[in-house]
């Protein structure tokens, strides 16, 4: 059993992910999802309409949905903390205000971490998450 290990239900060791490097990666989403977002407030609409909406998917609730998943059902085991949490949950939900915003929806997004894994881990796909999540139709 390596340092930072854990033992689960099977005394099998599951590998844990360093706290700093957990940290960093919820700080870094934050902050990227702070900044997607005031970027789309200051646009115009025309300006909003011509940006690519599943970027804020692909490159930002993606991201953010699949560390939970790595977390909860990975090959490791995040403790996050309730701060931690709040933080990834929020970053997740401002790619999804801006997603919805780029389709002329304005959204107060208040999604869980959960159901947006759960339609992950069911769909396969980010995008199909972020437009059942926002009721914001696909293209076409």
């Amino acid at each position: 059993m390596a340092d930072g290990d854990e033992l689960d239900a099977n005394n099998e060791s599951t590998p844990m992910i360093d706290r700093e490097a957990l940290e960093a990666r919820i700080a870094d989403l934050e902050r990227r999802s702070v900044r997607d977002r005031a970027a789309v407030e200051r646009l115009t609409t025309e300006e909003v309409w011509s940006l690519d909406p599943h970027h804020y998917l692909r490159d930002g609730a993606g991201p953010a949905v699949w560390l939970y998943v790595e977390g909860r059902t990975g090959g490791r085991l995040y403790e996050f903390s309730p701060d931690q949490f709040a933080r990834l949950e929020r970053a997740m939900n401002r790619w999804l205000e801006c997603f919805a915003r780029c389709h002329g929806v304005d959204l107060e997004a208040e999604f869980t971490l959960r159901e947006a894994a759960e339609l992950l881990l069911e769909t396969r796909n980010i995008h199909d998450v972020g437009e059942l999540l926002t009721g914001v139709p696909p293209d076409g």
